[in-house]
């Protein structure tokens, strides 16, 4: 159940208001960010950074990505361009890389270099950050990226699955992270008094984060996955903990009970729940031309829904508005320059990998 206070989401059966295309198809794709250009640049788990140009048809290769750990959850991850790349050709990634003790997500900033092919080349890259401490196993790393305006760097960092990292401030995993461009860390951070890796922390508590995105007004909101039931929503605030593992909206896979969050009003609770789990991936929120009726609306992808589930804010709560039953599991969401919405379709548990794009009904 939903804490107090708190809007418990259900599933809408609407009819879609939207033709949906496939446009090709990609192994086990992950995320993707739109070029100046119009190209699109679409990570692969595997290690491969691929640029599909969307009037030929054609998908070239980027080389010089980084060494990746790919093993269940883990593999090639987010890419996010620089505010300024039309000027300096920054792009960031985030992977999973081996070291001491085992895994973790890693984010890398490089310039990207393009060819005459349709391909190009990573030069001069550099590791900004690093989860740590690295873990054995290979799920819940998080690592999505999320630019606000004021020029910071936002990463997601997963607990790893090992549930009390998430309140372990020696650490970063299960935390919201605010860097500068740079990777260096901002003085005005909540936790710079408690040494260099509490430094990058703005809130923790954190179970799997796999979707950040600001609304018009500045706010930053990000869903992560629950355990057994209680997929969430938040609203991100300074130095604020979201409870996990202490409380859930869920409860553990073998049965054990989480208190939930009205139990403990010293955590924040989430602005929506989710029990049936959506199996949130991939978050915008809408601000195009395309569906007018939808600006300022959240967008979500939903693995085990196999869904897109929109979302109504109003302020500093939201509810979930709408669920279009796609029969897929949408791991990406994205908005195109011409305000058509973007999908990558998981090619894990069966999908297909496939990319979608989202048209007003004619």
């Amino acid at each position: 159940m939903a804490a107090s206070g708190q809007g418990e989401a259900e599933s809408t059966d609407s009819g879609a208001p939207f033709s949906l295309a496939e446009i090709t198809r990609f192994e086990s794709p992950w995320a993707m960010t739109f070029l100046p250009d119009g190209r699109l640049l679409v990570t692969e788990m595997a290690g491969n950074l691929r640029l599909h140009d969307l009037e030929t048809g054609e998908t070239g290769s980027i080389g010089g990505v980084p060494e990746v750990v790919h093993a269940g959850q883990g593999g090639l991850g987010d890419v996010l361009l620089h505010p300024h790349f039309g000027d300096n050709q920054k792009i960031y990634i985030s992977y999973v890389e081996a070291g001491d003790g085992g895994s973790g997500a890693a984010v890398a900033l490089a310039r990207l270099v393009l060819d005459e092919n349709g391909g190009g080349e990573l030069e001069d890259l550099k590791v900004i950050w690093r989860q740590t401490p690295k873990m054995s196993g290979d799920g819940h790393f998080g690592h999505r990226l999320a630019f606000d305006d004021e020029g910071m760097l936002w990463i997601s960092s997963s607990e790893r699955q090992e549930f009390d990292p998430a309140q372990d401030m020696t650490g970063n995993l299960g935390k919201m992270v605010r860097l500068n461009e740079d990777g260096s860390v901002p003085d005005d951070n909540p936790f710079t008094d408690q040494g260099e890796v509490a430094a990058q922390v703005w809130s923790l508590g954190h179970r799997n984060i796999l979707g950040l995105a600001f609304d018009a007004d500045g706010r930053l909101w990000a869903h992560e996955m629950g355990p057994k039931g209680g997929d969430e929503l938040n609203l991100i605030e300074k130095g604020a903990n979201y409870g996990y593992p202490v409380v859930s909206n869920g409860e553990h896979y073998d049965g054990r009970p989480i208190p939930d969050h009205d139990t403990r009003p010293e955590f924040n609770a989430p602005v929506i729940t989710w029990t049936p789990v959506i199996s949130p991936a991939g978050f915008i929120i809408y601000d195009g031309e395309l569906f007018p009726e939808w600006q300022g609306s959240g967008f979500i992808g939903g693995l085990s829904s196999q869904s897109l589930v929109r979302v109504a804010f109003d302020g500093e709560s939201a509810q979930e508005a709408e669920r279009f039953d796609l029969q897929r599991r949408v791991r990406e969401v994205e908005q195109g320059p011409d305000g058509a919405i973007w999908l990558l379709e998981d090619g894990k548990r069966g999908g297909n990998g496939t990319l979608l794009k989202l048209t007003p009904q004619e």
